[in-house]
């Protein structure tokens, strides 16, 4: 018989086995485990150890991968170039250009029989279609560059998601010794140790656990925690969260068959097999949708499908954009109320510059339009009615000329490097951030953070080191300033010190010693390693202890948790009964014990006044010394005779009866714990005050230790008017009458907050909402909020930005947050605050840069078309200057790098104006200068340089110098303008810092020497003619000009400017109606509102903007990850909610209609759970095919009992 590692290599248990064990649940699993024989008996047939765990050797790890698969599941290959390509010829404007191209290259060599014709004209039509193949071959640069960029994005959040997988790590039991794996590494038969905040990894049974609960909401949408335990629900699924307690399980199940797995599995076959049968639904839909327009118009036979009456088809807002942005997604308001609640509003800067961009467009379209309107116009009255000539076929081609203006016109106008700077500047940011610790998961994060006016941290592990030791003691009415030894204690009292502490911990908080000589690392939760390490002070092996008393001899364990804010262990006593230990925060375990151990270990009643003095005499002395002070205490039960502080039982007590089984404690210690100020937190919080940023924290520890602590950092200054708050009291001060919140209430209360302690994790939330919420500021609060317990995710989530430690963090914090501090740090968020005002001043740059040219060329074809009958600036020159230059000028500006200065500003907050009055300025007085110079070079241009004039040559006529100085000269002074638009602030020296930007001169220099040639060469295609040089000193003159005429414009003292020239004040509420582009009008497509065909061209090119500014959420691509991927916001939720309306509703609802195949049903809840879900990325909206209509099937009714929307 084959063996593997000495044992047979045939499992006594199969891979089906297992699948079907784990479709059980409740008391249904319990009994199916004992079918096997219990859980023993199924670590048995799985060749592991419940206490020992897997061997660990090489062999025995493959032959497992074989037999039960890996815990990965191959990523879905990523979008090839020219898939970038296709998508990004998508775009309307481009669209239509090619269009009139290549009906102008058509026409260009259409010649009809002439004879009037001049045989000159026929010379110059040799080039007729130049124009029309250099404007195809500029879209082709455009849509390459656009590409490019795309999938070097791509690639860059691959990589980063790679990183973000890599770090999740879980505790398994190998060999005897507990080790931190990597998820990808867990196979069946591991024995994983799951304890509160994680994300479990793959499916698994419980051997053994403690008060243990889970959240299962990503596999059910039930919101309640479920209870575990071997005996009432011993089945844990991986995608779920440990909300309380500990346990031990064995996996059983990883990689595709876990039941996470089989979800995903589903979702991404259904997919992938019905593109085909899709698309042929695509166009029944498209036949349904003409018979429904005949049916309108009254010409219906009497047909109507039955079907299609019963059920008028559902097409959601989110189908109409979906189908008409073909694959951009637009996230979705939500249409239950519930959800809304707790959905992140858009950033501050993409409402901004949504706004922006929808009325740019606007204006932009209405100008093509009149300059089409204008042109087609003047260019009839002069040839049929002045000239009175009669309609030629050639006459088609200056039509088409003029419609490419327009177009052209349009082109300029929409500012297309928008979307690419903004991403271009995030990209960059997060990239440069992962140095500074700062690992970014929603890249509008790191651009709100910029934004920041409060930051509210905890205290432990991100103010401090985390490193805690005990420092004081106070046992037997003796209080130790050093460590005591064994011998200072009394015998008896030393044993139950060390026993009670070895015990009542988690047995995952561990104090290892890799190297002697080297620090002891502390691994597990930090104030039971400090215990743990007096206990090895006092010169005892914890360990030889816990090795005498394993876990599973545990009667009951109270875990630690938020409202107890104290951890209980029950264990048997050797001679009948049981002893509780018990420990934590001191003031709290006083209020429980009714006796103490005195003076020489003599047992005393612990009376109020002792307490009292206790308290005064040696915990506040500690806390105010900054020490955290933790008590432990312990309460025998006995079946004899009673001693005084025991308690006689005759049977089992209630251990479900928590408040009379935790009462007459005796007090066995007071320990101080200290947990220094990291070295380099109170010059990171000088720093934010200096910023205007205000420092808050937020604590569950003593209000003594908190303010002694808020004094190191630099929280609390000496002379400041400010407020330090318990739980309780900041909740007396905030609640009326009624115990209801109430904002004004808070109002009173945060702007002078700056300690909360005691408090709990509501209390966070509260303040949070409450600063964000309030309205006492003119620039509206935006809130940083740090974090590490599972029971700060909603903070984490209510916050415009939150913070979780990458270190203490639990997996539940960090799905929660947007950034991960990689190393715990308070000062990485400082470095954080200056790469988010960075990006936002880049923006606020490239903006300032892109609307003077926007501004100026729009009004030159304007006022040109309608002066000259032709615009000055050709076609392929305007794209040129749009498209070209606008995606240089956009990874210019947007990779500047961050100074120290940018924290001495004040946060710009929430409804500061996105172009504030010293840029406006800057825009219209640099736009001034340039239509002054090119509309004087126009007129007169030819007369004060001995030229010949271009103005009123006919349409085909060649390239002239005149027009060829002025695209020149405009050229030049955008180019000089891009120095000018490195400052936003008024600054005077616009050159300071230009040279430690290489990406910045390197491209400068490229786009002039492209402008010289160009110029010298680029003839018909460009339509230019070379330039002479003193013609070049001219052009190169004005451009220097810019620069003079800069500092002039800085002198204007921009005080006295109005208002009114800032752009995007207010709150962003008021823009997000722009972004779902009137909601009521698609409210449903057979209503009779359908959209009209501009606007959709509109909902087009706009979700195209839209879709690049908000960047994909990292990690949220579904389909592709069979592991819930750690720390993706909803990721689990987005798509595994959908398996239970699969599951309950197949069988009942869809035997009715057989021609619906799985894949649609899943692909219909998929886009419902898409909207349902609070992050959605466009990596997932891309991977499901437009959305159409299937055969009615009441969605939205069957999944209302399963897709309950829950915040963790």
């Amino acid at each position: 018989m084959a063996t593997i590692d000495g044992r047979p290599a045939q499992y006594g248990i199969s891979l089906k086995q297992l699948r079907e064990l784990m479709e059980h649940r409740g008391r249904e699993g319990v009994a199916k485990i004992s079918e096997f024989g219990g859980i023993h008996e199924i670590c048995k047939k799985l060749y592991t150890s419940p206490n020992e765990g897997l061997s660990g050797s090489k062999a025995d790890e493959e032959h497992r991968r074989e037999t039960f698969g890996s815990n990965v599941i191959p990523p879905k290959p990523p979008k090839t170039f020219l898939t970038l390509v296709w998508e990004a010829l998508q775009d309307v404007t481009l669209i239509i250009l090619e269009v009139a191209a290549l009906v102008s290259l058509g026409l260009s060599f259409y010649k009809p029989a002439d004879e009037d014709a001049p045989l000159l004209q026929e010379e110059d039509e040799h080039h007729g279609w130049i124009e029309g193949l250099a404007i195809l071959i500029s879209v082709i640069v455009v849509v390459l560059v656009t590409a490019f960029n795309d999938y070097s994005k791509e690639r860059q959040f691959r990589g980063l998601q790679s990183r973000i997988e890599g770090e999740h790590k879980f505790s398994v039991i190998r060999g005897g010794e507990v080790c931190q794996i990597s998820v990808g590494d867990i196979l069946v038969g591991d024995i994983a140790q799951i304890k509160y905040g994680d994300l479990l990894p793959a499916d698994g049974c419980l051997i053994q656990s403690n008060d243990l609960k889970v959240d299962e909401s990503s596999l059910t949408g039930e919101s309640d925690h479920v209870k575990k335990g071997t005996d009432v629900d011993p089945m844990v699924l991986s995608g779920t969260h440990v909300m309380e307690g500990s346990g031990k399980m064995i996996v059983t199940a990883v990689g595709v068959n876990s039941q996470a797995g089989i979800i995903f599995t589903l979702l991404g076959a259904a997919v992938d097999e019905q593109e085909a049968e899709i698309k042929k639904m695509k166009k029944e839909a498209k036949k349904a949708s003409k018979q429904k327009s005949k049916s309108l118009t009254g010409e219906n036979d009497g047909r109507t499908p039955m079907k299609a009456a019963a059920h008028p088809p559902q097409t959601t807002q989110s189908e109409v954009i979906k189908s008409e942005s073909d694959g951009n997604h637009v996230q979705q308001p939500s249409t239950s109320t519930a959800e809304t609640g707790h959905k992140k509003e858009k950033s501050v800067l993409q409402a901004k510059l949504t706004k922006l961009a929808i009325q740019i467009g606007y204006a932009g379209s209405t100008i093509a339009v009149l300059t089409v309107i204008i042109l087609i116009i003047q260019f009839c009255i002069k040839t049929f009615v002045i000239d009175d000539r009669p309609w030629k076929n050639t006459y088609a081609n200056n039509l088409v000329k003029h419609l490419i203006i327009g177009v052209t016109v349009l082109v300029v106008a929409v500012p297309e490097g928008l979307p690419l700077a903004v991403t271009l500047s995030l990209a960059y940011s997060v990239k440069k951030m992962m140095k500074d610790n700062n690992l970014v998961r929603h890249l509008d994060a790191c651009e709100t953070m910029g934004n920041a006016t409060a930051i509210c941290s905890d205290k432990t592990g991100t103010l401090t080191t985390n490193r805690m030791t005990v420092v004081q003691s106070y046992i037997c009415e003796k209080l130790c300033k050093v460590l005591p030894t064994l011998t200072d204690i009394p015998q008896h009292v030393g044993n139950l010190i060390t026993m009670g502490i070895s015990v009542n911990s988690a047995y995952t908080s561990n104090i290892m010693c890799p190297n002697p000589g080297d620090l002891p690392v502390q691994v597990g939760n930090k104030t039971e390693c400090a215990l743990l390490g007096f206990v090895q002070a006092l010169g005892v092996k914890y360990q030889s202890i816990r090795d005498e008393i394993p876990e599973d001899k545990f009667t009951r364990v109270y875990t630690f948790n938020s409202v107890r804010k104290s951890m209980g262990t029950v264990i048997p006593r050797p001679n009948g009964g049981y002893r509780l230990y018990t420990k934590g925060a001191s003031e709290i375990i006083m209020k429980k014990c009714s006796f103490i151990y005195g003076h020489e270990g003599t047992l005393e009643k612990f009376t109020r006044d002792m307490q009292e003095r206790l308290i005064r005499e040696v915990i506040e002395p500690m806390a105010c010394d900054g020490l955290r002070t933790i008590s432990v205490a312990y309460r025998d039960f006995v079946p004899g005779k009673a001693a005084l502080n025991e308690v006689h039982i005759d049977g089992e007590p209630n251990w479900d009866d928590e408040e009379n089984i935790m009462t007459n404690l005796t007090c066995l210690c007071v320990v101080g714990i200290e947990d220094p100020v990291r070295p380099e937190v109170p010059d990171a919080i000088r720093k934010c005050q200096r910023a205007g940023i205000t420092v808050r924290m937020v604590t569950g520890d003593n209000i003594n230790t908190a303010r002694s602590i808020a004094s190191k950092c630099g929280i609390l200054r000496p002379n400041d008017d400010f407020l330090i708050l318990e739980g309780k009291e900041f909740n007396r001060r905030i609640r009326d009458s009624n115990g209801d919140i109430q904002q004004h209430l808070i109002d009173k209360v945060w702007p002078k907050l700056r300690v909360l302690a005691r408090s709990s994790p509501t209390d966070k939330y509260t303040l949070v909402k409450g600063i964000i919420d309030s309205m006492v500021s003119d620039n509206r609060e935006v809130v940083a909020v740090t974090g590490d317990g599972t029971n700060d995710g909603p903070a984490l989530k209510k916050a415009d930005v939150g913070f979780a430690m990458g270190i203490a963090g639990t997996d539940v914090a960090k799905e929660a947050s947007d950034i991960i501090l990689t190393d715990d740090n308070f000062s990485s968020i400082v470095k954080a605050v200056m790469w988010g005002r960075n990006v936002y001043d880049s923006i606020a740059k490239f903006l300032q840069f892109q609307l003077t040219v926007n501004v100026v060329a729009v009004i030159v074809a304007f006022i040109g078309a309608c002066a000259v009958q032709d615009s000055p600036l050709k076609a392929v020159q305007m794209l040129w200057v749009n498209l070209i230059m606008d995606t240089l000028a956009s990874l210019a500006l947007a990779t500047e790098l961050p100074t120290p200065d940018l924290l001495l500003r004040k946060p710009y907050g929430r409804t500061k104006p996105l172009i504030s009055r010293t840029m406006m300025k800057n825009i219209l007085g640099q736009a001034l200068y340039q239509l002054v110079i090119i509309f004087g070079l126009l007129f007169v241009g030819d007369m004060i340089l001995d030229i010949e004039s271009g103005r009123g040559q006919e349409l085909n006529a060649g390239p002239t110098q005149h027009f060829t100085i002025i695209f020149n000269t405009f050229v030049m002074m955008t180019l000089f303008n891009e120095i000018n638009a490195r400052k936003i602030h008024g600054q005077r020296n616009v050159i300071e810092g230009l040279f430690t930007n290489p990406i910045f001169y390197t491209i400068w220099i490229f786009t002039m020497i492209s402008q010289v040639l160009i110029i010298q060469y680029g003839k018909m295609a460009f339509s230019t003619r070379a330039l002479s040089l003193d013609q070049w000193l001219w052009c190169v003159f004005f451009g220097i000009g810019t620069l003079v005429w800069g500092q002039l414009i800085t002198s204007v003292p921009t005080r006295k400017l109005p208002k009114i020239l800032s752009w995007g004040r207010g709150h962003p509420e008021e823009y997000t109606d722009a972004m779902n582009l009137g909601e009521e009008r698609f409210d449903s497509i057979d209503s009779d509102k359908k959209p009209r065909a501009g606007q959709i061209l509109w909902i087009r090119g706009l979700t195209r903007l839209q879709t690049q500014i908000s960047v994909p959420v990292i990690g949220g691509e579904l389909q592709e990850r069979l592991i819930p991927v750690p720390y993706s916001k909803s990721n689990t939720d987005q798509a595994i909610r959908v398996v239970n309306a699969f599951r309950q509703g197949l069988d009942a609802r869809y035997g009715e209609h057989t021609n619906t195949s799985l894949a649609e049903v899943l692909r219909k809840q998929t886009s419902l759970s898409k909207r349902l879900s609070e992050t959605s990325s466009i990596e997932y909206a891309d991977n499901i095919p437009d959305e159409l209509t299937i055969p009615e099937i009441d969605v939205e009714r069957l999944s209302s009992h399963s897709h309950t929307e829950t915040a963790v």
